[in-house]
């Protein structure tokens, strides 16, 4: 059998500096780096999420990696459990994040739903003790 010690998200976007900006501003996670070219484009950027690291990666055609607003309809999305949903919900909110619905009771804790300025899904929940 295999032992593994994590699992790290790779999330696609077009403009990497604002999606890390954005995580950071709006989502409240932590900037670990925000790497640049020479000709200043921004070719990596990562964030951490509690004790997850989500890598941020351009957009590269040669990688047949592509924006998730190209498509029609949304394939993934990412739970990230928090203390406090309904102060997590006012922050994107204020801040203009699109809001997919308000804070609402679910059988499995309480969630919110809303995207980043690119369109991936994200929900955010507390879990019901």
């Amino acid at each position: 059998m295999f032992e593994f010690s994590a699992v790290i998200p790779t999330l696609v976007y077009r403009d990497l500096r604002a999606a890390h900006d954005f995580m950071i501003e709006v989502f409240g996670f932590g900037s670990v780096s925000c790497m640049s070219g020479e000709d200043g484009v921004v070719y990596h950027a990562e964030v951490q999420a509690g004790h997850t690291s989500i890598w941020l990666h351009r957009v590269l055609k040669e990688h047949d990696l592509d924006a998730v607003d190209s498509a029609s309809m949304s394939s993934t999305g990412h739970t990230v459990y928090v203390d406090n949903v309904d102060l997590h919900y006012e922050r994107a909110s204020a801040s203009g994040a699109k809001i997919d619905y308000p804070p609402k009771d679910q059988p499995y804790g309480r969630e919110y739903g809303v995207r980043d300025l690119e369109g991936h899904r994200w929900w955010f929940i507390a879990r019901t003790p």
